[in-house]
């Protein structure tokens, strides 16, 4: 294809539009089809790309340096002590283990010693990329199973340093003396070292000392894009000073993240960094789909198969049998075993030092490099057969816990559902002391309000025998606190159904909740957040200056006001655009009945306020009213 810039720039674009969302429609996820289009505008489909490709794709490491600053920008440096074990412990582990496994295996094949350990090293590295990325798009990053997987990833950023430094070892035939032991950069190793240190502090003392005050500088500036360059700047400064000094750029700008995650710039420099992070990892995700060299594959399909195979099945393994001695339960460790079976981008980095130290002949480099690509695009549909398969069988369900028999009925009030809604409303009810008979699924809140010296009865207020037996036939009236809309509605049927003559006061999550309790004849129907919106609208109204009662009586007017428009869209709701033109008229009509009320006169009286309320609320005027005449 050509050397333009601009073309090339098309067709990655065109690639990212294209084919991101048919993989995400069909639920493979946004980095195989990142893969997929590599693949398909690649030299062995349609050509569009060709031995451009490494380049690009040297460019496109930096969003993984991107990525790390922001995974280290959520890690506040308190956190990431406490990930210390599983980093270090289990991150180093898995490097040791899985080298060891993977030489082993290559020792096995007739491979030579050296070659074998450069071979296990290498594929003892997992893909910072996909792993982070699929887990952040899944949702798992937070669970026991996804933190273990980034740790041992920090743990394989951190051991860069070290594998670096073996390498030319394996390649040299003599190396007597310390001083004898270079680094890539021509230094000597121990030289090397203090180099690394000295940029390890430098990084901690700018972003502690040096960063704030350029970000406040810039702030005051109010020049956004002079923000998004300095914080571009940071991460590029530092990738550059950790490439220097012979450190994984990646794992600085980690590191610059952790320093600055108590920042409070935290959040812009979140907004400033990720669309450059999620252009370049798609970018880099198409550059190792166009690199697979499917001549290499065809020529020996068997011998890369069985390297792919034989690496990631090693590997997951281990990975696996190390889950289960640092006692991570069973869906945590398939998570990481799976998360991290793939062999890392990395790889492609030491296979070339490897050649270049004569540790291992260009065919092989070749073969391994297409065994490497090849298991990273095995990675997300890996990712797929985790969730829709492995997960689903090996979550351990929680032994069902036999529900409560009621022995003291008779309550005056049931309450079913005992979370954060049905406890504010059992307090007020136990003030008053008024008996309640209370029925919770959750054995959790059951024990932890036990505990207060609250019996709480476990079990399904679905069940009619239940509700039967917690006294619902003598009962006044019927509290439906549930926080799942369905489950609520199906209680609701229940109740309605066996004791018609019951009053039930029902929460709702939502208007078309509200809607489906109120078609089931159920007369009092809270939404859950909206007392609370309504009361911080009228603390609105009094921050602007209303008096409190004034405040109420508007508030009160506007309640009024959507309460009766609730009951009319009930009516219309999914009629489509008649439901949306009341909404719009419902709008405008509350707007005039706002206008029509002036709020310096009080034509209706209200019972709750005396003239104690009114005094309290003049008091603060009387106030500032004294210190301007004094």
């Amino acid at each position: 294809m050509t050397d333009s810039v601009l073309a090339q720039a098309l067709v990655y674009l065109a690639v990212a539009v294209i084919f991101v969302p048919i993989a995400k429609r069909l639920g493979l996820g946004a980095v195989l089809g990142y893969l997929a289009g590599g693949v398909v505008i690649g030299p062995w489909v349609l050509g569009f790309v060709g031995g451009e490709g490494q380049h690009v794709m040297h460019f496109a490491e930096f969003g993984v340096v991107m990525m790390l600053f922001l995974v280290g920008l959520e890690l506040r440096p308190a956190l990431l002590w406490q990930l210390r074990q599983p980093i270090f412990g289990l991150g180093g582990l898995q490097v040791v283990v899985t080298a060891a496994v993977v030489a082993g295996g290559a020792l096995a094949v007739g491979v030579a010693w050296k070659a074998a350990i450069a071979i296990g090293l290498t594929f003892a590295m997992s893909s910072t990329a996909i792993v982070l990325s699929s887990l952040s798009e899944r949702g798992l990053l937070k669970t026991s199973g996804g933190q273990a997987s980034f740790s041992v990833l920090l743990f394989q950023d951190i051991s860069v340093i070290p594998i670096l430094a073996v390498f030319p070892l394996l390649g040299a035939t003599v190396a007597t003396e310390l001083t004898d032991v270079t680094s890539e950069a021509g230094r000597p190793a121990w030289l090397s070292g203090l180099f690394v240190l000295g940029a390890v502090v430098a990084v901690v003392g700018l972003g502690r000392y040096l960063v704030r005050p350029v970000f406040q500088f810039l702030a005051a500036a109010k020049l956004r894009e002079a923000f998004t360059a300095a914080a571009l700047l940071i991460v590029v400064g530092i990738a550059l000073l950790m490439q220097t000094v012979g450190l994984s750029p990646a794992l600085g700008t980690f590191l610059a993240g952790v320093v600055l995650a108590d920042s409070e710039y935290r959040h812009e420099l979140e907004t400033d960094i990720e669309p450059f992070k999620g252009l370049l990892l798609g970018l880099f995700f198409i550059s190792v789909g166009a690199q697979i060299d499917f001549g290499l594959i065809g020529h020996d399909p068997l011998k890369i198969a069985a390297i792919v195979a034989a690496s990631m099945l090693g590997k997951l393994s281990v990975l696996y049998g190390l889950g289960r001695l640092f006692k991570l339960d069973r869906p945590a460790r398939w998570l990481l075993a799976f998360s991290l079976a793939q062999v890392g981008e990395f790889a492609f980095v030491l296979l070339s030092l490897g050649a270049q130290r004569g540790i291992f002949a260009p065919d092989v480099k070749s073969a391994l490099d297409a065994a490497v690509a090849i298991s990273m695009v095995l990675s997300p549909p890996a990712f797929i057969v985790l969730e829709r398969f492995v997960l689903p069988r090996v979550t351990e369900r929680t032994e069902e816990r036999a529900q409560d028999e009621i022995d003291e009925p008779g309550g005056t009030i049931v309450i079913a559902g005992y979370g954060r809604f049905g406890q504010m409303v059992g307090r007020m009810l136990r003030a008053n002391r008024i008996p309640m008979t209370i029925l919770d699924l959750d054995p959790e809140i059951v024990d932890i309000v036990g505990r207060l010296g609250i019996k709480v009865y476990y079990g399904d207020a679905s069940r009619t025998e239940l509700l039967h037996a917690a006294g619902c036939e003598h009962a006044r009236a019927f509290v439906l606190a549930v926080d799942d809309a369905a489950v609520a509605t199906r209680i609701a049927e229940n109740v309605r159904h066996h004791f018609p003559n019951l009053a039930i006061i029902a929460r709702c999550r939502d208007r078309p909740h509200y809607w489906e309790l109120r078609r089931l004849g159920i007369k009092h129907v809270f939404r859950e957040t909206f007392g609370s919106a309504y009361e911080a609208g009228i603390a609105s109204l009094q921050a602007l200056g209303y008096r409190a009662n004034t405040a109420h009586r508007l508030a009160r007017r506007w309640r009024q006001h959507e309460e009766r428009m609730l009951e009319e869209l009930g009516e219309l709701w999914g009629t489509g655009d008649g439901y949306f033109s009341r909404v719009r008229s419902g709008l405008d009509e509350a707007e005039r009945l706002m206008r029509d009320e002036d709020p310096t006169v009080f034509t209706d009286r209200d019972a709750s306020w005396d003239n104690e309320s009114l005094r309290a609320d003049r008091r603060p005027e009387a106030a500032a009213a004294d210190d301007v005449a004094s």
